[in-house]
């Protein structure tokens, strides 16, 4: 069951607030404020990966964008008894003349800094991303 909350704000404010509605592609003010405040809160309650303790245990997905001849020093890493790697997929991007891996890692915060330091810095690899996967106390898994 549903249950209206409201708030007012100044002209200005809703405004911005209808334009990144907009640019977001959202359909309505209640989607995007729900989805909103739940990254808000999630980002400031658990932080984002360069904040969270190195030992908490997390799970996320890692993009990267580099040169084909990378592949074999990525490849290494599906094989790391560091963290979890549950997902692995490649693709090469015709029209950017890249290739993108994405991986599904979980395991400690820092092992997974790391991983990410070490990405950076391989050369050739030109973008590296992590989603940190919001955090639930129960749900589908």
């Amino acid at each position: 069951m549903s249950q209206i909350i409201t708030f007012s704000v100044d002209k200005e404010f809703a405004g911005r607030l209808d334009g990144f509605i907009e640019q977001t592609g959202y359909k309505n003010r209640s989607l995007f404020l729900r989805d909103a405040s739940l990254h808000f809160a999630d980002v400031s309650i658990r932080g984002d990966l360069q904040s969270i303790d190195e030992n908490r245990q997390i799970d996320g997905t890692a993009i990267v964008y580099f040169q084909h001849h990378v592949e074999n020093k990525l490849s290494e890493l599906r094989h790391s008894d560091k963290f979890q790697i549950t997902s692995y997929h490649h693709n090469c991007l015709a029209t950017s003349h890249t290739c993108v891996d994405t991986m599904q890692v979980s395991g400690e915060a820092g092992a997974i800094r790391d991983m990410i330091s070490y990405l950076r810095n391989i050369n050739d690899v030109d973008k590296v991303e992590f989603v940190l996967a919001p955090f639930r106390e129960s749900g589908c898994c």
